[in-house]
């Protein structure tokens, strides 16, 4: 039987920086992944030219794990425009960020979606996260329908641009989502400005995968691990159809859907997600922002020409849009394919009966969770040598997968008083 370190299963985000940070810290880390590759939620795919991620997605260079671990510049990041284009009854509408985009600040206040009210309400539901993060983090939370309504937001910002947009950040239209963390998430798209990766969102675990090897770390591809179990030395896994593994200590990385299958915590609560993505010859309109339908006449909570803000996702002289929607398996009225078109249609004020549809992504557990009252982080020992990490442990996010890496990375070295992970020279 082979014997490690530490041994992690997964390689998603939060794997990968924890693996990497343990071999840094003199351990020796194998990871074991049961896909073909790494990435979990964040994979990319080739299909004809097109890049297609595993539904939409933005990275934010201003999360703080990403400026601690990631070589952001090498990622090519492609930014979107900091604003959101609004599908109202008979206009279409664009809100610019004012300091981002300066030129367009005449645009946004001619939109007619923010008022003197609205303007003053959102600055002061905003100021706790811009101003003091922690102390906001520390007061007792409430749902974000609450938070609006306690801030005095209820004009047209809220229903038709908030609203709209954060239901397809969140993967929740009904305003139960954490206050806190909705103002944490919007405190980052003031700060940073979004975009993806050049060659598509499955850059960013590729590069953490060769960070990871370059210091030590062994990834084994293909190896789906079946059971786990404690014993007197630390912990041992089984993996399909190859040699049982043991460590000092184990570290589970796995996503929430499957997480209480290797260990005894409850099913993390999450939230679905279906992104459908179209090939067109011409893009229907020149915007590269992210734009919403305020009418609420359809499944669509968001769509994007993504070829505007990232030509390399198309191949020359071709164009993508994505399409996304609330999954709920629950509900039987799921969206039709005649259903997004239609809407598309209307959101973009053209025909899109002729686009090609490429691929439509279910993705049930694409976020886990955030209802309030928050809890930001939870234990990353969960048992004598196995520790528990992801986004599910911390918040629905990059910056949560990378930063529970990080904390349960540290949370072993410092618990390893008695030498049971033994340091290398």
């Amino acid at each position: 039987m082979q014997t490690h370190d530490v041994i992690v299963i997964g390689a998603g985000l939060a794997g990968l920086r924890c693996a990497t940070d343990l071999a840094r810290a003199g351990r020796d880390v194998v990871v074991l992944e049961a896909a073909k590759a790494v990435g979990g939620r964040q994979r990319t795919d080739e299909m004809d030219g097109f890049l297609l991620d595993r539904g939409f997605h933005v990275l934010n260079p201003a999360y703080p794990a990403m400026q601690r671990g990631v070589d952001i510049a090498a990622l090519r990041l492609q930014r979107f425009p900091v604003g959101v284009r609004v599908r109202r009854e008979r206009t279409v509408a664009e809100i610019a960020h004012p300091l981002r985009h300066p030129s367009r600040i005449a645009d946004t206040l001619r939109s007619g979606l923010i008022s003197g009210a609205d303007a003053v309400a959102l600055a002061r539901w905003m100021a706790p996260a811009l101003v003091g993060p922690r102390t906001m983090m520390a007061a007792p939370d409430r749902t974000l329908r609450a938070g609006w309504d306690r801030a005095g937001l209820f004009g047209t910002l809220r229903t038709e641009v908030l609203a709209p947009f954060l239901a397809g950040v969140l993967a929740d239209d009904s305003q139960r989502t954490s206050d806190a963390f909705v103002r944490l998430l919007m405190r980052m798209f003031a700060l940073g400005r979004p975009g993806l990766p050049e060659r598509g969102i499955g850059a960013l675990p590729a590069q953490l995968a060769l960070t990871a090897t370059a210091e030590g770390v062994g990834i084994r591809l293909d190896r789906r691990v079946s059971r786990l179990r404690s014993t007197s030395r630390g912990a041992e896994v089984d993996v399909d159809g190859g040699e049982a593994l043991s460590a000092a200590a184990v570290v589970v990385a796995v996503g929430p859907d499957v997480v209480a299958d290797l260990v005894d915590l409850p099913r993390p609560a999450t939230r679905g997600l279906q992104t459908w993505w179209f090939a067109t010859d011409s893009a229907p309109a020149a915007s590269a922002m992210i734009s919403v339908d305020a009418r609420g006449r359809g499944p669509i909570v968001n769509t994007a020409v993504m070829s505007n803000s990232v030509p390399s996702y198309a191949p020359r002289g071709r164009h993508l849009v994505q399409a996304t929607c609330l999954l709920r398996p629950e509900r039987v009225d799921a969206a039709t394919e005649s259903d997004v078109r239609r809407q598309l249609g209307e959101i973009w004020q053209t025909g899109a009966e002729s686009w090609h549809l490429l691929r439509r992504d279910d993705i049930p557990d694409a976020l886990p969770a955030q209802s309030a009252p928050l809890r930001a982080t939870r234990r990353a020992r969960v048992a004598e040598s196995i520790f528990v990490t992801g986004d599910h442990r911390d918040t629905a996010s990059i910056q949560g997968a990378l930063a529970s890496g990080e904390r349960v990375a540290r949370t072993i070295v410092a618990t390893d008083r008695e030498g049971a992970i033994g340091d290398r020279p």
